[in-house]
């Protein structure tokens, strides 16, 4: 690609926490004892991303427990959304449907005592730790709104993808951004913010039009600043899911006027938000309390991502191997649903959405 990647307007400072180091050593038990990761190329492959880094750019201020908590989150969004963008799954809507409802039923309660001798999918015994270390102090709304986000991450958002790539779909602009805060895991992400910071935000202020205004532009800010990054490696993988794509494919631009339209609207989602802090800070002075550090994590996501984004080998358009030879990075014990073989001939995109998911 001989176009370049645009400045894009993020006016927060850059931080990172101090707990990373402890984070990685966590991740690395924690894959292998979750069996997420124990393949040795897999393994590789997940210690170059550098999730801790990630996490820890967009977590700054998380003790060191909750830090390994949401790099658990992490990395568990992360596999498995590689997982349901594989050349196999990414292609077989009905295949994606089967798998996430085992994990729909891990959050919802309903799922089933393991027979004897049986052995859950890798992605299921992690995510019911998960559910069991995030939810049990938190007020019951938030587990409500977490667990739709997160239903609606699994059902909805990836099926969307699979159905579009079976059936050569090329989604609107419109329907892509509205698709794509659930598609990239970042309303889970940002759930995140109020177990890191200990604090409960009331329904009335989620409900308000300005909170909600502030989290869409931060959330877009978020996913569209990981498409601009991860537009080449998409293009060489011939995704679609891609707003730079789409607008390029939409406007008929050519690639450096969509990156450039693209950066253009990531500063206004940015403007965006900055007038809605200030006036969620000026109406409700009583709840500053809550408002400060909620909206901080917001900005520590636009500008740790950012910052992941810019650094890590994750978008290198150089480095697709993985995705030609699937095996040699994605294991299906992950999901427990092995590939069909059948459909291996003409191998679909792989790629992640970051938050994660990109």
């Amino acid at each position: 690609m001989d176009s370049e990647l645009p400045d894009i307007y993020c006016p927060f400072p850059q931080r990172t926490n101090p707990h990373v180091g402890h984070t990685r050593g966590h991740l690395d038990a924690w894959t292998r004892q979750t069996g997420l990761v124990h393949r040795e190329s897999a393994r590789n492959r997940f210690e170059q991303a550098d999730f801790g880094a990630f996490v820890g750019m967009v977590y700054p201020t998380a003790d060191e427990e909750h830090l390994d908590l949401v790099a658990d989150w992490f990395v568990w969004l992360f596999l498995v959304d590689d997982q349901l963008d594989d050349g196999h799954l990414g292609r077989s809507p009905d295949r994606v449907r089967s798998v996430v409802e085992r994990m729909r039923a891990v959050v919802d309660g309903s799922a089933p005592e393991p027979l004897p001798g049986e052995e859950a999918p890798a992605a299921v015994i992690a995510l019911a730790d998960l559910w069991k270390r995030t939810t049990p102090n938190a007020a019951p709304h938030w587990r409500t709104r977490f667990a739709w986000h997160l239903v609606t991450y699994l059902t909805t958002a990836t099926t969307w993808e699979a159905g579009n790539r079976a059936e050569d779909v090329v989604p609107s602009e419109e329907t892509y951004i509205a698709k794509r805060r659930h598609t990239g895991a970042i309303h889970v992400c940002m759930d995140l913010i109020e177990i890191v910071a200990g604090i409960e935000a009331p329904e009335s202020l989620h409900n308000d039009p300005r909170f909600i205004t502030a989290l869409e532009a931060a959330c877009n800010h978020v996913c569209w600043a990981n498409d601009v990054y991860s537009f080449e490696k998409e293009q060489v993988l011939g995704e679609i899911h891609n707003l730079v794509h789409l607008v390029r494919h939409h406007r008929g631009l050519g690639e450096q006027q969509a990156l450039d339209h693209v950066a253009e609207r990531l500063a206004m989602e940015t403007e965006r938000f900055l007038t809605a802090e200030d006036e969620l800070l000026e109406l409700y002075p009583e709840l500053s309390g809550l408002l400060v550090p909620y909206l901080d994590g917001m900005r520590s996501w636009m500008r740790g991502n950012l910052d992941w984004s810019r650094q890590t080998p994750r978008y290198n358009p150089a480095d697709v191997g993985q995705y030609e030879e699937p095996e040699e990075y994605l294991e299906e014990t992950v999901l427990g649903v092995p590939p069909a073989r059948t459909e291996a001939a003409a191998p679909a995109p792989c790629t992640a959405k970051a938050p994660p998911a990109g």
